[in-house]
């Protein structure tokens, strides 16, 4: 049966309803409480108020604002809202709901979304009638349900939607809700002074249990059978007195939710699956011995063990599979009672395995077939058919011919660039896979990326050993870029403590090293990333494509190494305030106090109470010196190592005034990074990260050293040595260049700055 009273036009129901009824949330502003998903940047208040709504599931506990939540999109939302209570509605109601919703489709081309309060009160058949027209878009669904989703609501529909958990109120976000009803004139108590016995409104708070519902019907009892002298309503201004006894006959106890069908079985294999992924191998045998006592069916446990197998245990122990499955087979020969030694084998095998989840990338894997076919790059495909009509395998890096029988190339296609379904785990056989897994594909971000191939053209990367492309990509090849860009990525990230709704800002994000794994960490909030030139916006948003559009990020041009206002940031991205702000060496043309100070002040404007700024930065003080590379050429000429060495020195402390010209540039420490953000009210800790490199030097490395008009450092030494002893260091680099990679070392600064909580 439609409920056309439900959700009408204003939002508002009649004056003489109960207190919860009309206290509730007209504008997403008014809900309490689960800013979690509703928070300024959020992904569902982005939605909501861009009318860009998808299937939508609410869950969670009574009295926390699913049908409240629904009540705001109706209000909000330029679709048509129509709604059904799934304990009243059948599958006529669906079909009369469904031929609205078309006939508006074909006439207006006008969407419906249908809500369905206590979805989960439907059976099989009834959600199965829905899913046709939720498939093909005639219908936006939202359901609301106390129970868990993924238990109760059909797969197909969990799967067709976004699941949204609502979390119990605390003790804040009620008495904000009680404090809210009480001044309020038009639909709570502001007509009348209310006040409370000291302890009363505590204790109803306290007793509500996180329930809203529950708080706002004890605060009505409460108020409203509070002995004034007068009959209700009183006179507008009276005064009521709630005392601490009203308070407690008002709600006497907790509501305790219980499910009288819940299933035993489920709950002790769920307890069993857990202790097993949790690796606790007491518990594990206490939660199957009990489903043995209680009979359960052995191949029933088999059977959760070998999903458990690959699903948890996966690749960090490729043996387990066959270990369970050979245990279930050893049972099928022999039964019980002998059987329960190979149950106990297989589940103390898993217990103890090292766990990997990452079989779970296929199901991302999968979800991108679903969303796009795309098609075979053209270096990929079959060349023994088309190859001289339409050039099918031209392009194509044959590994066996390179180093390590590898080498880097496009193996996705062109839509699906950059999207990465796998990460290893640490853990066993798996953790020694990791390393080579994710130097290899750093590598090709590392290439794809900085060798601008940003043209939607251009299908892959084509180059042979001997192409022009040669000395560019075996610079790569040998440098050991992806472990170095991991390692800082995981610094960076290990400073912070993030969560799923958490918003992000990364200033000089050109590379994406953090956005990506920022996105990964925070599917509900926000992630947002500040570059530097159109172009830069461009290639990050093609790594992006494969997104749903909500799941994008925010990729904002935005030059210079300052931060943007909070004023700036609303109008640029619709958020002034975040969580954390994660930054990989911003400063690469010159820093200094000044530019610290400024980023630092700029920082405090955007991050609320707790907020953290992690940065990482290489200061030229601390970075490489050639003088070092060059001790073995030089060491048959100590005279002339000496003089290097000094006038390096020189150069990077500027102890004369040829080097003092751009100073700032040179001489920064970690001590005037760190004093600029206790200037502005940050607590601070400062790290130095020893790092290093093999780097396979060029000639046009060696050119832009020892130009004196391009090279601030090559000016300064040549003064220093004199012409002829800067010559003859120009050729004795040459050789040692010439010899091999060389390893680079350099010290950078690790800086995580916290708003005192």
């Amino acid at each position: 049966m439609q409920d056309r009273e439900l959700f009408t036009a204003q939002g508002a129901l009649p004056s003489d309803g109960p207190l919860a009824d009309r206290m509730r949330p007209r504008t997403v502003d008014d809900i309490i409480g689960q800013d979690h998903i509703l928070g300024p940047g959020r992904l569902l208040r982005r939605a909501i108020q861009a009318d860009r709504l998808s299937s939508l599931i609410f869950y969670g506990p009574p009295g926390t604002g699913k049908t409240s939540l629904a009540r705001v999109i109706a209000n909000t939302t330029r679709s048509t809202f129509e709604s059904l209570n799934a304990v009243l509605a059948g599958i006529k109601d669906i079909r009369e709901a469904i031929d609205r919703a078309e006939e508006r489709r074909r006439l207006y081309g006008k969407r419906t979304i249908l809500f369905v309060d206590e979805v989960h009160r439907w059976n099989k058949a009834q959600q199965d009638a829905l899913l046709p027209w939720v498939e093909n878009g005639t219908v936006i669904l939202i359901g609301a349900t106390t129970e868990n989703p993924f238990f109760e609501v059909n797969r197909a529909l969990v799967s067709r939607s976004r699941i949204f958990q609502l979390k119990s109120l605390d003790p804040e976000s009620l008495r904000e809700t009680a404090v809210r009803t009480l001044k309020d004139r038009e639909r709570g108590y502001g007509k009348w002074r209310v006040s409370f016995e000291e302890g009363s409104l505590e204790h109803l708070v306290a007793i509500a249990g996180g329930d809203a519902r529950s708080l706002l019907n004890a605060l009505e009892l409460a108020v409203e059978t509070t002995e004034t002298g007068a009959p209700w309503p009183p006179t507008e201004g009276a005064e009521i007195r709630v005392s601490l006894e009203a308070a407690e006959e008002s709600i006497q106890r907790r509501a305790v939710l219980y499910d009288r069908d819940g299933d035993y079985h489920f709950d002790t294999i769920s307890a069993f699956i857990k202790s097993v992924r949790g690796s606790d191998p007491d518990a594990a045998l206490y939660w199957l011995a009990k489903m043995v006592r209680a009979g359960e069916d052995p191949a029933f446990i088999f059977r959760r063990m070998i999903i458990l197998a690959s699903e948890d245990v996966g690749l960090a122990d490729p043996h387990a599979l066959g270990v369970v499955i050979s245990c279930a087979e050893a049972f099928d020969r022999i039964g019980f009672p002998e059987g329960n030694f190979p149950l106990a084998h297989a589940c103390l095998y898993l217990a103890t395995a090292p766990k990997s989840n990452t079989t779970m990338a296929f199901f991302d894997a999968l979800k991108e077939v679903d969303k796009e076919d795309g098609a075979v790059p053209n270096h990929l495909r079959d060349p023994s058919r088309d190859a001289e009509s339409f050039g099918h395998g031209k392009g194509y890096i044959y590994p066996h011919a390179y180093r390590d029988h590898w080498a880097a190339q496009q193996y996705l296609p062109r839509a699906l660039r950059g999207k990465t379904f796998y990460i290893p785990a640490v853990m066993g056989y798996e953790g020694r896979l990791r390393e080579e897994v994710l130097r290899k594909r750093e590598i090709q971000v590392a290439v794809i990326l900085g060798d601008g191939d940003a043209s939607p053209e251009v299908e892959g990367l084509s180059w042979s050993a001997s192409s022009k492309g040669r000395e560019g990509w075996f610079k790569r090849l040998e440098s050991g870029r992806s472990a170095l860009l991991l390692a800082d990525r995981e610094a960076i990230l290990g400073q912070c403590r993030i969560s799923r709704h958490d918003r992000i800002l990364i200033p000089a994000a050109n590379d994406g090293l953090l956005l990506w794994e920022s996105l990964r960490r925070t599917p509900e909030g926000l992630s947002v990333a500040l570059v530097d030139s159109d172009a830069a916006r461009e290639g990050l948003l093609r790594y992006a494509a494969s997104l749903d559009e909500l799941e994008q990020p925010v990729i904002v041009v935005f030059p210079g190494t300052a931060l943007p206002s909070p004023e700036v940031g609303e109008a640029l991205f619709s958020c002034s305030a975040f969580d954390h702000i994660l930054v990989r060496e911003p400063w690469r043309r010159g820093a200094g106090a000044e530019v610290f100070g400024a980023f630092a002040s700029g920082a405090r404007e955007l991050l609320g109470t707790g907020g953290a700024v992690v940065i990482l930065q290489s200061p030229p003080l601390l970075g490489e010196r050639i003088s070092r590379i060059l001790a073995e050429e030089c060491a048959g000429d100590r005279a002339l190592g000496t003089k290097l060495k000094a006038a390096e020195e020189a150069f990077f402390e500027c102890r004369n005034e040829a080097a003092r010209a751009g100073s700032a540039r040179w001489t920064w420490d970690g001590d005037t990074l760190e004093q600029a953000f206790r200037d502005v009210g940050f607590k601070t800790s400062l790290s130095l990260l020893e790092q290093g490199e093999e780097r396979l030097l060029t000639d046009k490395d060696l050119s832009l050293w020892f130009t004196r008009e391009k090279s601030p450092w090559g000016a300064f030494i040549a003064g220093a040595l004199g012409d002829e002893d800067f010559e003859r260091l120009r050729e004795a680099l040459q050789e040692r260049i010439r010899a091999g990679p060389v390893q680079w070392r350099w010290k950078s600064l690790l800086l995580s700055a916290r708003l005192g909580v």
